[in-house]
């Protein structure tokens, strides 16, 4: 931001500088994560003053130095009085002890005294300048801790419709790239919060008790400057929305093609999606080689900046030495050294502005996730549940996903201890209705009914606990069997996964494993087979021992002899338990209490196997297609 354009963060309003206040709300929310860490705030204001307090010593060190050089001076030998201000009283007991020291061991020894007392103001200057950094370390570490973990808790408590409008490696950057962003910003902040401005104006203040013509000359530079590196300041934000956008996108590129990778190469793919993959990185190269040439420029412009006013410094302070204009060589030259001081933190202001302004973007990204609207959500005074008694009830049900009905006054009943099936064409609303159970959606239109208790009413948390789902895809993690098994029911013991994986006809291919039930199945469960990671998915419903159960096309994608043992499993888990049953293989559910033929989002047919078969309707051309009888 340049040394002017940093300076005028002091004087000038807000908007007329490039940290728009009002642009920067986001950054502020990210800030009041600051507050558990107070008293490191505290600790890092102190040291910091501290820090400066020895820094501005050590310069004002320098004139009795250059004074015994230049001057032979020997100093005022009358001690001094504390009749003025506390500046004044510094320099004439500096110069008292000086000149004292000079009269009793000479030059030389005096020299050297008056070293030793500058080596040990700027050993004090940097001890306290590590203790500031160390007592902030906590909060740089912390605030970017709690960020991730309430990003994570939102992720895990948004409903599913959220994430079927946002790419995963998108939401993975706003957790890393964006967070370390903002990591950073955050320690510049407080960099620029608690010790630049002390320093600068502490410096300031000095310069103008030394030579107030001076310094007021120098400010005549701030408004010219300012524009400069305000416009380049704007540019820069832009282009880090873009590019953080853009890593986003290369994040869930990169999500995609591993996930996919088997299909990739099955159909020659791979130069396809790396030209796309190509693409996309060339144009996050260009918007980052303009960000970083953005950010770049803060340093050497700062430092140009620096050197004009150095140099205006130096012409007129030269010519009131030279005119003998009330200032000395060794003062002159001292306020040249106390000038300085302001430099490093007016660049360190500078590069801030430039951290923050990317940081802003970053926290705009964080911040549209924790904002994110969560239509899913207990209402006030929702009840709570503990059993399932009586039935589910559909009554006139309509769901959308945006403009699109995909369910269409479906009305339908699932007694206790009965087995419902649901079959239909793709497309034609099954998944979608299993999933109004749980409330992963809610219904648009219409009544869902548990026990006669609209689930809208019921705590999701009750509702949920009383159904296990098993669904096509076998959803496990990268962790043990165990753990995988005991999901639902994380204070299970042993003896209990056991018994699950047994009724999942799971025990036998688990016992063979190396480390049996602490055995770590891989990203995804891909170190088992299909129908081994079926079964711990069964398994899983098992222990947590539902009421209700829901399969969605459990075994559509296994081979005969792992269908056979999966399908052996689930007629364990449903007996005497409620079941809501998606079913592409027909032959699975023919024993079914009834079967519920879907088509376009309405209930086409509905009725028993053999009553189906009987209409000569969707259900038999369909029994026909798979060669059932």
């Amino acid at each position: 931001m340049g040394l002017q354009g940093s300076l005028l963060l002091f004087f000038v309003k807000p908007k007329a500088n490039s940290l728009n206040f009002a642009a920067m709300k986001p950054f502020w929310r990210i800030l009041r994560y600051t507050r558990p860490f107070r008293v490191n705030i505290a600790f890092n204001v102190l040291f910091n003053l501290l820090s400066i307090l020895f820094s501005l010593v050590s310069i004002g060190l320098v004139i009795p130095v250059l004074g015994i050089i230049f001057n032979n001076a020997t100093g005022d030998l009358s001690p001094p009085q504390m009749d003025g201000d506390l500046i004044s009283y510094a320099r004439d007991y500096l110069n008292y002890e000086i000149g004292t020291r000079f009269q009793e061991v000479g030059q030389s020894d005096a020299l050297l005294y008056v070293c030793i007392w500058v080596v040990t103001a700027f050993f004090f200057k940097n001890l306290f300048n590590y203790l500031a950094l160390f007592s902030i370390t906590p909060l740089r570490n912390g605030v970017t801790r709690d960020l991730r973990a309430d990003l994570h808790h939102k992720i895990l408590a948004l409903p599913i419709s959220f994430f079927t409008e946002q790419r995963k490696g998108d939401i993975i950057s706003r957790m890393t790239t964006d967070l370390k962003e903002i990591e950073w910003s955050m320690l510049m902040t407080i960099e620029m919060f608690f010790r630049e401005p002390i320093m600068i104006i502490a410096s300031l203040a000095i310069l103008i008790w030394m030579s107030p013509a001076l310094t007021v000359f120098v400010f005549i530079l701030l408004p010219v400057v300012s524009f400069i590196v305000t416009s380049i300041g704007k540019s820069l934000k832009r282009s880090s929305v873009k590019a953080q956008e853009k890593m986003g996108e290369l994040m869930s590129q990169t999500e995609e093609n591993l996930s996919g990778l088997k299909v990739i190469k099955a159909f020659n793919a791979e130069q396809l999606k790396g030209n796309l993959f190509q693409r996309t990185i060339d144009q996050y190269f260009r918007l980052m080689n303009s960000v970083m040439r953005k950010n770049d420029l803060a340093s050497p412009l700062s430092e140009f900046l620096g050197a004009v006013v150095m140099a205006v410094i130096i012409w007129y302070g030269g010519t009131l030495v030279l005119n003998e204009g009330g200032f000395t060589a060794e003062q002159f030259i001292a306020y040249v050294l106390f000038f300085y001081q302001i430099i490093p933190p007016a660049k360190s202001l500078s590069k801030a502005s430039y951290h923050i302004q990317r940081g802003n973007a970053a926290s705009e990204r964080v911040i549209e996730i924790l904002d994110a609207e969560n239509p899913i959500k207990d209402k006030p005074g929702a009840l709570p549940i503990n059993d399932f008694k009586e039935s589910i009830k559909l009554d006139k049900v309509s769901f959308a996903y945006g403009e699109k009905d995909v369910l269409r006054e479906v009305s339908l009943e699932v007694p206790k201890g009965k087995m419902v099936a649901l079959v239909g064409q793709s497309g034609s609303g099954k998944t979608t209705l299993t999933n109004l159970v749980p409330r992963f959606y809610d219904i648009s239109r219409g009544s869902l009914t548990l026990d006669g208790q609209e689930v809208r009413d019921l705590k999701i948390k009750d509702l949920r606990s009383l159904m296990g789902i098993v669904t096509q895809e076998s959803l496990l993690f990268n962790e043990s069997i165990f753990y995988n098994i005991a999901l639902g029911k994380p204070e299970a013991n042993l003896e209990e996964v056991v018994r699950a994986a047994k009724i999942a006809n799971a025990h036998e291919f688990i016992e063979k494993l190396e480390q049996g039930y602490q055995t770590n199945i891989g990203d995804s469960g891909n170190k088992l087979s299909g129908g081994q990671k079926q079964r711990l998915s069964i398994a899983r419903a098992v222990l947590k021992n539902p009421p209700i159960l829901i399969l969605d096309e459990a075994t559509s994608a296994l081979d005969t002899e792992s269908e056979k043992l999966v399908q052996e499993a689930l007629y364990k888990l449903m007996a005497n338990r409620t079941s809501l049953v998606i079913a592409h293989r027909l032959s699975t559910i023919q024993h079914a209490d009834e079967i519920v033929v879907m088509d376009g989002g309405r209930i086409a047919e509905r009725g028993n196997h053999q009553q189906l078969l009987a209409k000569d309707g969707i259900y038999r051309r369909l029994v026909e297609m798979q060669k059932f009888d």
